[in-house]
């Protein structure tokens, strides 16, 4: 069988917990290839500022497009996008290519340290339980998954939009 045209299997993403923001940024660079690979529907993303993920990474874009299509939904919740435009170029760029399925709130009103810094997806989760150290947990168990979605759309009801994909002046 010709390996170049041969399927890649579906990745596993981690159970458990997690240490160091090595292992944090490489679960993010995972999730999003399994999210591309498994076809998943919606994405929601919650942290203070994004900064020390790899949103601007060019293989964090690239699953992102190839995750990105017809009736598909991301939104993100920030406390404030100052370093998603700052440090991801990359990313505001896909961004505002794919605009009419990006959703990007803010929760200003909320601080930093109540803030979660989270990824939803339909099947698995992880939370970052202490941005400091970067350790957390990351599981696919139906409670874990309900409980952080209770907590990100109470969030999301409190939000407004953020981050516009364009911006217009006078």
């Amino acid at each position: 069988m010709d390996t170049e045209t041969s399927p890649t299997p579906p990745q596993a993403l981690p159970e458990g917990r997690f240490t160091g923001r090595t292992e944090f940024t490489d679960m993010i660079r995972q999730a999003f290839s399994v999210a591309a690979q498994q076809g998943w529907r919606e994405i929601i993303v919650c942290d203070p500022d994004f900064e020390d993920w790899p949103l601007g990474e060019r293989v964090v874009v690239q699953a992102l497009n190839d995750w990105s299509k017809t009736g598909r939904k991301f939104t993100m919740l920030a406390g404030n996008y100052d370093e998603v435009l700052r440090k991801h170029a990359r990313f505001v760029t896909w961004r505002r290519t794919w605009a009419h399925i990006v959703e990007c709130r803010a929760s200003a009103s909320a601080a930093a340290d109540e803030t979660p810094s989270a990824l939803l997806g339909p099947g698995w989760v992880f939370e970052r339980l202490d941005l400091q150290r970067c350790t957390g947990v990351a599981g696919s168990e139906p409670a874990r998954r309900v409980a952080l979605r209770e907590r990100l759309n109470e969030r999301l009801l409190k939000s407004s939009p953020a981050f516009p994909a364009t911006t217009l002046g006078l």
